[in-house]
């Protein structure tokens, strides 16, 4: 397999952690937000998901260590991640050769980004995927109790007891906080997985459908008889890992699968609910070189 390189750097501000894989150009850029429901994590410990990623889309990794709550509450995070774009964009990336990436928090942080760059008039990246997104901190989601016994890391009493770490009072139910209410219209390809014993399933499902109302192409890819996110919470904004294993799930499963294409793996609308494989599908194609 393939080397991983790791390195502290910065874009524009805002502190990341670069990781490149040999043998792979440094043309394409997966801009990545790591989980921790906006109060834990950093962009170190989220190297080996995100490594993962480069590997797969054949791109160079940017994960973005944004400000967390509660020192740092909303918008420090979208404001952190949209500085952190705008400094790639300037630093000479086309916005066609850039994706973004996201994982729980991270998930619902990437599309509260592109939110804020459509409103801010920004060119927008080629696509992005979202794993496990969280996208709701109203916390509205039927399966925050249906699938309540399954999810063996989140819980509906777990999130309640952070939202407030990040939202400091503000409305939970604002758009970019909670990027299930936002106005989606114009955003790139959206790809969203998520496993199927998932208290977040719901909110993968229910962002699908809005962007899908919003007329954006997106797929949803629901994974049966797991959950997509496995790794435990840790706070640590300091710890360095020296090195990172694969995924300690057998079921995680990253898009683009070997053997695959988006082509492929595409299928028609089903909106039969978030306990059955759904992928809706419709929307508008972006102009523009895609990633390759």
């Amino acid at each position: 397999m393939p080397s991983v390189t790791m390195t502290a750097a910065a874009l524009g501000a805002v502190p990341t952690a670069e990781i490149t894989i040999d043998g792979i150009g440094l043309r394409h850029v997966v801009l990545y937000f790591h989980s921790g429901v906006y109060v834990l994590g950093d962009a170190f410990l989220a190297a080996d998901l995100a490594s993962q990623v480069g590997r797969r889309t054949r791109a160079k990794v940017i994960s973005v260590d944004y400000r967390l709550g509660p020192e740092h509450p909303y918008p420090a995070a979208v404001d952190d991640a949209l500085a952190a774009y705008e400094a790639l964009l300037d630093d000479g990336s086309a916005p066609w050769d850039i994706a973004f990436a996201g994982e729980s928090a991270g998930g619902g942080l990437a599309i509260a980004t592109l939110v804020t760059a459509r409103e801010h008039g920004l060119p927008l990246p080629a696509a992005a995927l979202v794993m496990s997104p969280y996208a709701d901190l109203t916390l509205a989601g039927t399966t925050m109790d249906t699938k309540r016994e399954v999810d063996p890391l989140l819980s509906r009493e777990l999130l309640q007891s952070l939202v407030a770490d990040y939202t400091s009072g503000q409305d939970a139910a604002a758009g970019l906080i909670s990027p299930i209410f936002a106005d989606l219209s114009g955003l790139p390809p959206l790809i969203i997985q998520a496993g199927s014993h998932e208290v977040l399933l719901d909110d993968a499902v229910r962002l699908a459908r809005q962007a899908a109302t919003a007329d954006v192409e997106v797929t949803l890819d629901i994974t049966p008889g797991c959950r997509t996110s496995s790794r435990p919470f840790t706070r640590s904004s300091t710890k360095r890992p020296p090195h990172w294993t694969g995924p300690d799930s057998s079921c995680r499963r990253i898009w683009p699968a070997q053997n695959s294409s988006p082509d492929s793996e595409r299928q028609n609308a089903r909106d039969d609910g978030p306990d059955n494989e759904s992928r809706p599908l419709r929307g508008s194609t972006r102009s523009g070189p895609p990633m390759s």
